[in-house]
């Protein structure tokens, strides 16, 4: 991983940890007249205390942080609060529930379990299949994703990490400011997660994007429906952004947005196609080729997309446990593991 502080307008900074796969996301900081605003924390202390002193280098005012915006509820992108929480922390409802309902020392169990049952070995997957084979799909899926989960995960230090939440929410739109700039933060409901929002600094023409944007990358898409997804795309591709922060992936602009639009509507297109034929989410991702961006890394998140897309195609919206979901990308894992193209 390759941390980089950007200097991308006057007073707004972003870091950035390359190439940004699982865990290692963005964040951004916004300075002005002796205020500052930071945008997300990182996933562990270490982390974003090394985040906060290459900001506090750039920028000295940022020796003390005014505001936190957490862009989603997702921990790589809010456990650091642990590091600012004498700030004013905001954020969505919806990231407040997501947060609530996967706090740090939830994480480190799973982790802890997940190495634990690596450790098991062949034995460990024979009592997987046989769980399986029984009837018991939650505890047989725990076995078929620890793997993954320890590879994802396992790097990251959340023993001792305290939750902390944002104490202010908002919905829909909210109007800050930083010193003598304008920050906008629109949230855009259900996509990624539920409570997505993203951070605009109009006047300097930058958007802080959270998990909206993977540049490079798979999107994931837990909660979904796709079009939220792709109307926020369009209010980005609508404005005048110069400069796109995204959650994960090296800085870009609008082409990158539209590069990520352009898959989501790829996939959704794909993805009812198999759906229509009675496939099943594990056939279909298997049957899906999508040679137009092969080379976007994270190509096991193909899964967890599917599943959120038949989820809509059927109107439903019982979400699965996310340890399912893992173990589906843990089966797909070794096939697209080089960004989406069929077999190794």
């Amino acid at each position: 991983m390759q941390a980089t502080l950007h200097d991308v307008a006057p007073g707004v900074f972003a870091y950035t940890q390359l190439p940004g796969g699982w865990g290692f996301s963005n964040s951004g900081l916004i300075t002005s007249d002796g205020e500052s605003l930071l945008v997300d924390t990182l996933f562990d202390r270490r982390l974003t205390e090394d985040m906060l002193a290459a900001y506090t280098r750039a920028a000295p005012g940022a020796a003390r942080i005014d505001v936190v915006v957490n862009t989603h509820g997702n921990g790589d992108h809010c456990y650091g609060n642990v590091c600012v929480g004498d700030a004013r922390i905001i954020a969505s409802e919806g990231c407040v529930a997501t947060l609530r309902d996967m706090p740090p020392r939830k994480l480190h169990a799973l982790v802890t379990l997940a190495r634990a049952l690596r450790r098991t070995g062949p034995v460990g997957r024979a009592v997987g299949r046989l769980l399986r084979t029984g009837g018991l799909r939650l505890p047989a899926a725990f076995f078929e994703a620890a793997p993954l989960v320890e590879e994802l995960f396992g790097r990251f230090d959340f023993s001792g990490l305290d939750l902390v939440l944002p104490q202010e929410t908002f919905r829909e739109q909210l109007s800050l400011t930083v010193g003598g700039k304008r920050v906008e933060l629109v949230e855009v409901e259900s996509a990624h997660t539920v409570g997505d929002t993203m951070v605009f600094v109009p006047e300097d023409g930058v958007v802080f994007t959270g998990d909206i944007l993977f540049e490079g990358a798979h999107p994931i898409m837990w909660e979904g429906p796709a079009q939220n997804w792709i109307d926020a795309f369009d209010v980005i591709l609508g404005r005048s952004c110069d400069t796109v922060v995204p959650g994960h992936g090296p800085i870009t602009d609008k082409k990158g947005v539209a590069r990520a639009r352009h898959y989501l509507v790829t996939l959704r297109d794909e993805a009812r196609k198999r759906y229509d034929a009675g496939l099943s989410p594990d056939e279909a991702c298997a049957d899906i080729a999508l040679d137009t961006f092969a080379d976007f890394s994270e190509g096991e998140r193909l899964y967890p997309n599917v599943v959120a897309l038949y989820r809509e195609f059927a109107g439903t919206r019982d979400v699965p446990h996310a340890v399912h979901l893992f173990a589906g990308m843990a089966r797909h894992h070794p096939r697209r593991g080089d960004g989406g193209r069929k077999g190794r």
